[in-house]
């Protein structure tokens, strides 16, 4: 039993996808598709750069959940193989928005456009270079909490993201993750500083929700054909008016990843089929249990390993 995974931000870089879209049409037409949509040549940000530009979040998501979604299809058109047979599709953040798309909740079009929307809302919640992220390693979540819990006089930092054991990624402004970093260190705790411009997934993104609960509210989602992991809930879901809410409340609510990837492992999954750039969340499931089993399909090449 497998379940298939979708990439965040962070997996982006310059000339992700370049071989499917030389080899396949209509990989190419969306690309094309997708620079008419946001009405900007988001295609040769991906394939030429620069990294600067494929690193602003309003293009790294929609750039990832391209590169995501143009494998599925590849995946879909060329393979035998049968992504529906999963028994779960799980995202990593932006990464929920290309398993609901893959998944035939919301069409191509819509997630392109929700996504550079969300992307641009997220980045201005916060002005930039106020807030940040710290990942602290080795360390567990309750430990975490423990110490923001044990300081709130002193700085007001939020658990965003529990990826891993031994990885929790924490927001908040830049003053107030200094201090936090000091405790850490106090508490012989390692933590490095994330290169992102922006507090992610906490109360400090409020503006980006109220913007994007009227985007998320005009599109309409059908049922998934797979069930969706959420992000706030650790749980699968396949109600298009849950998946709706449950999107809004991802902005600001962590990334409940570590969750996930257990609850999954907990239904029989044994394999897990990571869509996308880079191998990130194979990382990250590889700590939590080392003996499942870990496929990485992100060009030509990588087609080759779905059917071993």
């Amino acid at each position: 039993m497998f379940s298939v995974l979708f990439p965040g931000q962070g997996s982006q870089k310059v000339g992700m996808g370049k071989i499917l879209y030389q080899k396949f049409d209509f990989v190419k037409s969306l690309f094309e598709e997708a620079d008419d949509v946001l009405e900007k040549p988001i295609s040769k940000i991906i394939l030429e750069g620069p990294k600067e530009l494929i690193d602003q979040t309003e293009n790294t998501q929609p750039a990832i959940f391209l590169i995501s979604y143009s494998i599925c299809e590849v995946i879909k058109k060329e393979t035998s193989f049968d992504l529906n047979n999963a028994k779960f599709f799980a995202g990593h953040s932006l990464g929920e928005y290309s398993a609901l798309a893959c998944s035939g909740s919301i069409n191509f079009k819509q997630t392109i456009k929700l996504l550079q929307s969300r992307g641009r809302f997220m980045q201005t919640a916060v002005p930039k270079g106020q807030g940040g992220m710290v990942a602290v390693l080795g360390s567990e979540i309750e430990k975490v909490n423990e110490v923001i819990d044990s300081n709130k006089k002193n700085f007001k930092c939020y658990v965003a993201n529990d990826n891993s054991i031994g990885q929790v990624v924490v927001s908040g402004n830049i003053n107030d993750l200094s201090i936090f970093s000091e405790e850490l260190k106090k508490n012989k705790i390692k933590n490095i500083r994330l290169p992102v411009s922006a507090p992610f997934h906490c109360e400090l993104m409020r503006s980006a929700t109220e913007k994007m609960k009227d985007e998320i509210l005009k599109v309409e989602f059908e049922k998934p054909e797979i069930k969706i992991m959420s992000n706030v809930t650790a749980q699968p879901t396949n109600d298009p008016n849950e998946i709706k809410k449950l999107l809004i409340e991802q902005i600001e609510k962590p990334v409940r990843w570590r969750e996930i990837v257990i609850n999954m492992i907990n239904s029989k999954v044994k394999k897990f089929i990571e869509i996308g750039p880079g191998k990130v969340l194979s990382g990250l499931i590889k700590r939590i249990d080392s003996n499942v089993e870990l496929i990485q399909v992100n060009d030509l090449e990588d087609l080759n390993n779905l059917n071993k």
